[in-house]
C-alpha cells in the first residue's frame, strides 16, 4: 500500500475537524485493523515508507503479539494516516469500511477465494481472487483518483517483482 501512496500522495491525508485544510503526511502510518480480547482495534505501523518488508512484517508481528496479550497502549493505536482491515482473516468476503477520521482512506480486504474466471485465450479456468472494498472521502478524494490508486496497488500485488524497484 505504502508504495502506491507514494504515487497518490492524497490517500495519505487528513481533513481538518473544521474541514479548512488538509494536510498531506509525508510519514505512512498504516493502520491495521485487528480481533483483539478488547474487540477491535486498529494499532499503526508507523514509517512504513522508510521500513523493509522484513521490518513491516516484525511491526506487524509485534502488534499482534500485544494485541493478543491485551497490552496495545495509546502509542500504538495513534497516528494512523490510512487504514486496512481484513475481514478475510475470519473467512468474511464483503465488507464496507468506515473511514476512521480524520483519515481520508480505507480498505477492506476479504478472503482469497478459488473462483472460474475467463483466462487470457477464452478458456474457463479456475483463479485466486480476493475483493478488496476502498472508502475514500470524496471532500477530498474523487473517484478517478481512487480508480487509478487502486489500480496501481492491484498491479503491485498481481506482480510482485514490480515491487522491487521500491523495497528498501
Amino acid at each position: 500500500m505504502s508504495m502506491a501512496i507514494a504515487d497518490y500522495p492524497v490517500l495519505n491525508s487528513s481533513l481538518s475537524a473544521d474541514e479548512s485544510s488538509l494536510t498531506f503526511h509525508g510519514r505512512h502510518n498504516i493502520g491495521i485493523a485487528m480481533d483483539t480480547p478488547r474487540g477491535l482495534l486498529v494499532p499503526v505501523v508507523k514509517d512504513v515508507q522508510a521500513k523493509s518488508v522484513f521490518e513491516v512484517a516484525a511491526a506487524l508481528r509485534e502488534l499482534q503479539q500485544l494485541g493478543a496479550a491485551n497490552k496495545l497502549g495509546e502509542q500504538h493505536l495513534t497516528g494512523g494516516t490510512i487504514s486496512l482491515s481484513n475481514m478475510g482473516s475470519i473467512g468474511g468476503t464483503y465488507l464496507k469500511p468506515v473511514i476512521l477520521a480524520p483519515q481520508t482512506a480505507i480498505v477492506a480486504l476479504g478472503r482469497i477465494q478459488t473462483l472460474p474466471r475467463q483466462q487470457a485465450h477464452g478458456s474457463v479456468g479456475l483463479s485466486k481472487v480476493m475483493v478488496a472494498n476502498w472508502a475514500g472521502d470524496h471532500r477530498v478524494i474523487d473517484g478517478a483518483t481512487m480508480g487509478r490508486f487502486v489500480n496501481t496497488w492491484k498491479a503491485l500485488l498481481e506482480n510482485p517483482t514490480n515491487m522491487l524497484a521500491h523495497l528498501k
